[in-house]
């Protein structure tokens, strides 16, 4: 078994390349779906969710390949409509090949998707958007069976926000005959970059990045080459993994403009960057201020993939923090882990109270989610002794090289086992 060994104690220092996004790459992929021919991903992360995601598209009847960080695919012949339980259960994005294989064949086998245990999640607005589109939805043992002669346009709004409702709602309306129009949709740049791509390939989809997005489907779709754009959690990620261990950090090819929230709160902490050439400069070593309140919210608020990151980052500081999570109501299950480090945190329903500036010390402990699992490489890199991560495989869900790269910044810290 892989484990991840951190010797805590050095300031990171250096530049580190951000990754292409996980959260933009999986829509995208099952969007290719939409089109009978060929499309070409640049800067496409190779971690294990894309692997899966790639796995399923092969067993659909796609044909896929590699080539460095580019990712072709070639849909041209999708025979298959049963995704099996093996990869739907390991992935919550998977939710989202339902709308592309109903536009697509008018067919979908599928299991209840899987992925971090963080919160309930429930998948019944995806549901719903699908039968007022006309499909037919059935679930036995587990496994959604939907079938849909023809994608009806709608004209809906969504009782909540929510990003795979939304990416769902896009990707079955693209074929629809028709203008569909969906209100109080995510305003997350995941969904922005769906949109470009599948208009670079030749749909009509009107208000990317708002909260109402208007689809003419129908439209005649064409190959296309598209690069997945930076991962603004995995930006923010080395940018808090500076600021854990008050180093300097530059981030080249970060999504600056999606950095807003984050950044707001590394300088509440006395953080300071400035651009270089389109870099982003960072220097943590005046890290010193708690954040009194924060909370997490749909974009462009600050998001719940970086609230555990967040929290390794203040139980560093002297001080007391607080964090609301109004996301999902299990994402403080890293609380237990950071306290048996030597941090001092309570939770109160959906608060966490930080009582910051206590020594943390190297554990053995276990990653149970992905972002809970990347705040414990954090906690590692600033504590005194040696610290071991069991369960890597979920923090590679997300992050392509990121002990490597940590490595990289004078981290002491690496891969471990077979």
């Amino acid at each position: 078994m892989q484990s991840i060994r951190i010797e805590g104690g050095s300031a990171l220092s250096g530049f580190v390349y951000i990754q292409g996004s996980k959260n933009a790459a999986l829509p995208v992929m099952a969007a290719a779906l939409l089109h009978q021919g060929i499309t070409t991903l640049y800067n496409c992360p190779k971690i294990t969710d894309v692997l899966c995601m790639e796995a399923i598209l092969k067993e659909l009847g796609a044909v896929t390949a590699w080539d460095g960080n580019t990712l072709m695919l070639d849909c041209t012949n999708i025979d298959k409509t049963y995704v099996p339980s093996e990869y739907a259960n390991r992935m919550r994005s998977s939710i989202v090949l339902m709308g592309s294989m109903l536009g697509r064949t008018g067919c979908i086998k599928i299991s209840y998707p899987g992925g971090c245990t963080i919160g309930k999640r429930p998948i019944d607005l995806h549901l719903k958007l699908l039968q007022e589109m006309g499909a037919r939805i059935e679930e036995n043992e587990g496994i959604l069976h939907a079938v849909c002669a023809k994608i009806h346009p709608v004209d809906m709004t969504f009782s909540k926000s929510s990003v795979g409702a939304t990416e769902n709602a896009i990707l079955a309306a693209v074929l629809a005959d028709g203008v569909s129009v969906f209100r109080n949709c995510a305003r997350e740049p995941e969904i922005l970059h769906l949109c470009n791509f599948l208009n670079a390939m030749g749909a009509d989809i009107r208000g990317g990045g708002t909260d109402m997005l208007t689809v003419s489907g129908g439209k005649q779709l064409h190959d296309v080459k598209y690069r997945i754009p930076p991962d603004r959690i995995a930006a923010g990620t080395y940018l808090f993994a500076g600021a854990a261990t008050r180093g300097e950090v530059t981030l080249e090819n970060a999504p600056i403009r999606e950095l807003t929230s984050i950044l707001s709160v590394y300088e509440k902490m006395g953080g300071q960057y400035h651009l270089n050439s389109g870099k982003l400069v960072t220097d943590s070593r005046q890290i010193r201020f708690p954040v009194p309140f924060i909370e997490t919210a749909g974009y462009p608020g600050f998001p719940t993939d970086m609230q555990s990151l967040l929290m390794s980052v203040l139980a560093t500081i002297p001080g007391n923090s607080l964090i609301r999570e109004q996301i999902f109501e299990e994402r403080f299950k890293i609380v237990t882990l950071l306290n048996r480090m030597g941090a001092h945190i309570l939770i109160d329903g959906r608060d966490a109270l930080i009582f910051g500036g206590r020594k943390l010390y190297g554990q053995h402990v276990f990653a149970e989610e992905l972002r809970g699992g990347a705040a414990l490489v954090l906690a590692g890199l600033s504590a005194s002794g040696v610290t071991v991560i069991e369960n890597p495989h979920f923090i590679e869900r997300g992050y392509e090289n990121l002990c490597q790269n940590l490595a990289a910044l004078g981290g002491k810290i690496e891969l471990t086992g077979e």
